[in-house]
């Protein structure tokens, strides 16, 4: 990062808090004719930083911004993928930052918006991810482990990585203790020291308001086909076992869809309980987001979009 056109804005924050919304308002705060004239630039255009987003066909289980909802401001790394292959934290490292390369040569500024920590550490700690291969040997003696037990594992191997991953989500920690099992160490960061001009921004929400916004999300998206989706990806070809490692919404309709089990075998999933058990996921889920944001010393956070533009505006200058 050698100049002002090299700048990255980060936009994060826990599931529902609204990050793409800030990061729209921001893009199209910064290609107004004003901004570009103070600023220097032509511009934002925004790289979404979502490990389910980046799969086709996964809309409203992921919470997928709608083009609609984008109002006119391009997105990257959205529908890179099938869901029938594995998608690496080192494809998407290696995707995005051709991305924010050819961002910056329009001299515009890239907006990095998302919720998956990782993917976003991946970038702006310049992380070593490597390219390792499935292991089908090992995943076969990984699979006979229970999940808390693959977790544990994960967590005396890799105490980093286990603070941010999704602990219920059997896929993700096989694929992680693969990856340490077969290079012999946690991932490193590289030697080279990470870029510095990057602001993180991040969303400040009180518990109570997020998990209102998270039930509210929730029932609006079954509204507007949530379970067809599910359907659909099963239908063409997705397992039941890989819909549920995509966790939260995909796991729990899944679930429902089968008439999975939750205790005794003549207890279905009912509908009713599906939801619950959904909040509850997400709410875990948001906290566990939180608690890997909050090691992150150089977080801005903001409660609501003036107090954003106002240290945009100074990190800019």
């Amino acid at each position: 990062m050698k100049n002002k056109s090299e700048k990255i804005i980060v936009v994060l924050g826990p599931t529902s808090s609204g990050k793409s919304d800030l990061a729209v308002a921001l893009a199209l705060r910064l290609s107004s004719g004003q901004a570009q004239k103070k600023f220097g630039i032509r511009g934002a255009e925004i790289i979404s930083a979502d490990s389910r987003q980046v799969y086709q066909g996964m809309n409203l289980g992921s919470g997928k911004i709608t083009k609609k909802e984008m109002r006119g401001v391009p997105h990257y790394l959205l529908d890179v993928a099938s869901p029938k292959r594995r998608f690496t934290a080192a494809q998407y490292k290696k995707l995005a930052q051709a991305t924010i390369k050819k961002i910056h040569r329009q001299n515009k500024l890239p907006i990095i918006c998302g919720g998956t920590g990782f993917y976003i550490q991946a970038l702006t700690d310049n992380l070593a991810l490597p390219k390792v291969k499935p292991n089908l040997k090992l995943r076969a003696q990984l699979e006979k482990l229970s999940t808390p037990k693959l977790y544990q594992q994960l967590k005396k191997l890799d105490p980093r990585r286990a603070k941010n991953i999704d602990c219920f989500n059997r896929r993700r920690l096989i694929r992680a203790l693969e990856i340490i099992k077969t290079t012999g160490q946690p991932i490193p960061r590289l030697k080279n020291a990470p870029a510095k001009n990057i602001l993180f921004l991040g969303i400040e929400i009180a518990p109570e308001i997020l998990a209102r916004r998270i039930k509210i999300r929730l029932e609006k998206r079954l509204k507007q086909g949530m379970l067809a989706e599910v359907k659909k990806l099963h239908a063409q070809g997705l397992s039941w076992k890989r819909l549920d490692g995509f966790g939260l919404e995909y796991r729990w309709l899944a679930r429902y869809l089968q008439k999975k089990t939750l205790r005794q075998a003549q207890d279905k999933l009912s509908y009713q309980e599906m939801t619950a058990r959904l909040q509850k996921d997400t709410e875990h889920y948001a906290k566990r987001q939180m608690t890997w944001f909050n090691r992150n010393g150089q977080i801005r956070w903001i409660k609501n979009e003036r107090q954003a533009e106002n240290i945009v505006k100074k990190f800019l200058k």
